[in-house]
């Protein structure tokens, strides 16, 4: 499994899909959320601009990633 590490609280599930190299930009992620081929902790997400925080995984195409969070 893949990990990312933020600086902030939360990141936007678009924005992660790119700072974990997955898509090359907001629009591929957008279009690929939206056709349900992202999952956000095991279940289908369609939002993009879905909240992601410390613990949350997410899993695109066979790849799983876990974000962790520099702030406590």
């Amino acid at each position: 499994m893949e990990k990312i590490t933020i600086n902030d609280t939360f990141i936007k599930l678009g924005q992660a899909m790119k700072l974990a190299g997955l898509v090359d930009s907001g629009l591929d992620a957008k279009i690929e959320i939206q056709e349900g081929n992202v999952k956000v902790n095991g279940e289908v997400s369609l939002q993009r601009g879905k909240k992601l925080y410390d613990g949350d995984t997410f899993s695109f195409h066979g790849k799983e990633v876990a974000v962790t969070s520099n702030v406590r």
